[in-house]
């Protein structure tokens, strides 16, 4: 077989993938760009630090107010349609965001936005699982990592580049742009659920979201192995979460970076999960998941020791570069994963009703790290998490490096996969 044949049935293979990796490259980088300008905007609007940090507390209030009944409508809707619906929803609300001259209208609209990025989270995570073949998810994660990487570090400097030649506004609105754009490219994808419609789907009620919840209880009781991995992931992502909602503080402050030189210092982190993304693509076949996951789980709670004791600016950014490198490794297992050992028909209401914890335990987290922070002073508040999520990196070394866990993998006739542990 030539060249130019593998290299057509490589690209055939993968074009639905690519075209799905691009379609969350531009709703990555919009996002960004949309976080920052907004940002701004409430700022100039209110002069006041709480309101922004308000923005940031509707992200998990909109999570705790969806995941309860939202995994039970994503397993049973068409996914690419939800997934196009939510696009255009938030683009739509993104619009008119920057028409408002009320801060409780633009609360009330970014609360609407994040609820219905709350749900498209875990309804592409299912459509991915269904798209992406087993031999092949590993790559496409690391491949979706380091998209998402990319724009970690273009989204603000795009950012900057609109507010120079226009305003805020307009770097929102352009954001709506890119969402409808990403709603066009799903569109081009195909449709995985044209069996299911066949059939005339369950109405959703009350009563079904608590027999929803009745069966991931049973799932997690009989799969106890791949829940309690999935619970030790959402507590690091809990710790890590708190620990970041002071970095901007510890930098300024503790270390008395300026503000370029924290700016610097996050696109030192956005080099860190590239490399780590593109090491794990190009040698995918080479990792196994549960060795990413433990060297992520580590590595990354070292990379925020290194942080905690850095006196100076080289210091602080050698942290930066391994929590951020050794994430990379640790998402990337994780999701594969995740996707490898949770039956796709039962993943949306798996991932909602987990999510719920995740981000109960976010919003406690945080709060109290904010509160220490203030009685017994950053630095020390930031070394005691950091040393605790190191503890927790080794406990979840000792989970997913156990040999006597193992998993057997079964596909069904659908082509979905699931699993059960011995």
């Amino acid at each position: 077989m030539n060249l130019g044949v593998v290299a057509v049935l490589q690209f055939s293979k993968w074009k639905n993938p690519l075209l799905l990796l691009l379609g969350i490259g531009v709703s990555n980088l919009g996002a960004w760009i949309y976080l920052i300008a907004l940002n701004l905007i409430v700022l100039d609007m209110t002069g006041s630090p709480l309101a922004v940090s308000i923005l940031y507390i509707l992200i998990p209030v909109a999570t705790l107010c969806t995941n309860f009944w939202s995994g039970s409508f994503i397993d049973r809707l068409n996914k690419r349609n939800l997934m196009i619906s939510l696009d255009l929803v938030r683009a739509l609300f993104i619009f008119l965001l920057p028409l408002m001259d009320s801060l409780i209208l633009i609360y009330i609209c970014v609360f609407i936005i994040n609820i219905a990025s709350s749900v498209f989270g875990p309804t592409s995570m299912v459509y991915m699982t269904k798209l992406i073949p087993k031999t092949n998810r590993q790559r496409f994660n690391a491949l979706r990592n380091f998209i998402n990487s990319s724009g970690f570090i273009l989204g603000p400097s795009i950012a900057g580049i609109l507010f120079i030649i226009g305003s805020p506004s307009l770097a929102i609105q352009l954001n709506s742009v890119a969402l409808c754009m990403s709603a066009m490219i799903i569109f081009l994808l195909p449709n995985l659920d044209l069996r299911e419609e066949a059939v005339t789907p369950e109405k959703v009620s009350i009563k079904i979201i608590k027999n929803d919840w009745k069966e991931i209880l049973k799932f997690s009781k009989s799969n106890r192995y791949i829940a309690l991995v999935y619970v030790l992931f959402s507590i690091i992502t809990v710790f890590m979460t708190g620990l970041d909602s002071l970095e901007a503080a510890f930098a300024t402050r503790v270390l008395s970076l300026s503000e370029s030189a924290y700016g610097f210092l996050v696109s030192v982190a956005g080099i860190g999960i590239i490399m780590g993304s593109l090491i794990n693509a190009l040698f995918a076949n080479r990792f196994k998941t549960n060795i990413l996951i433990g060297f992520g789980a580590i590595f990354t709670p070292v990379g925020y020791l290194i942080f905690a004791f850095s006196q100076n600016f080289t210091g602080a950014s050698g942290g930066f570069f391994i929590l951020t490198f050794a994430l990379s490794f640790a998402n990337i297992g994780f999701l594969t994963f995740y996707q490898n050992n949770v039956p796709v028909n039962i993943m949306g209401r798996f991932s909602s009703v987990l999510g719920m914890l995740e981000a109960i335990l976010i919003v406690g987290f945080t709060a109290a790290v904010g509160i220490f922070a203030e009685l017994l002073g950053i630095q020390l508040v930031y070394f005691i998490g950091s040393f605790a999520f190191l503890v927790l990196g080794f406990i979840m070394n000792l989970v997913v490096l156990d040999k006597s866990k193992k998993i057997h993998y079964h596909t069904d006739s659908s082509g979905d996969e699931g699993s059960t542990p011995v």
